[in-house]
């Protein structure tokens, strides 16, 4: 009878290396955030991938001549009796309205706030509050420096891009298994992949 193999059993030591160093262990550091993707990358960073989503659709409605609308910022009145001055709307820059987002040339995205038009309505006509509010908001856009008849969003709101908002499922953008998502309501066919939505909405304003 052959006398039992002592190394049956025994753990597996490390291959030496012939170079003499010692071996190293092989297991994955849990630490190392290349190790899970299977070619070895990071993972992509969603500011940086919505960044260059942004740039590349201004540079698309830039080279189009889409048209783009004016953004305002709304200088209340001030003063009392006949110092009392008028709410005017000063020019902040220009964006294009992609349904529920606008965008700008540095790439920025804002809400899309409340729209008026810069045109002259003449004097109060004392008719329902919405209209006279309304009629006010033109009065207001057509005292800045605006073109007439050129369409002025104001009260809009940026949109954070930070890695911070992105990962946080803020709306109204958000990072969901590995695609920037656009929201715009609460029920289910409210939101889609942001590549598409810019896309479709780019297609519409070519189209004008």
């Amino acid at each position: 009878m052959s006398a039992p193999d002592e190394t049956q059993g025994a753990p597996a030591t490390p291959a030496a290396d012939p170079t003499g160093a010692p071996a190293t262990a092989t297991a994955a550091d849990p630490s190392n955030t290349t190790a899970a993707h299977p070619s070895g990358a990071p993972a992509a960073d969603p500011s940086a991938t919505l960044a260059a989503l942004l740039r590349a659709t201004v540079d698309r409605l830039d080279t189009a001549g889409a048209r783009d609308e004016a953004l305002a910022v709304v200088k209340e009145p001030r003063g009392f009796g006949p110092f009392r001055t008028q709410a005017v709307m000063q020019p902040v820059g220009r964006a294009w309205r992609l349904g529920v987002i606008l965008l700008d040339r540095e790439a920025r995205l804002y809400r899309v706030g409340k729209i008026t038009r810069s045109t002259d309505t003449g004097r109060p006509q004392n008719l329902s509050t919405s209209v006279e509010r309304r009629r006010a908001d033109r009065m207001a856009a057509s005292r800045g420096r605006f073109a007439e008849g050129d369409v002025v969003n104001f009260d809009h709101s940026e949109i954070a891009q930070d890695h911070a908002h992105l990962t946080a499922d803020s709306d109204p953008l958000s990072f969901d298994a590995g695609r920037l998502m656009l929201r715009w309501g609460a029920g289910p066919g409210e939101r889609r992949p942001l590549d598409a939505y810019l896309r479709d909405r780019a297609d519409l304003l070519e189209s004008e």
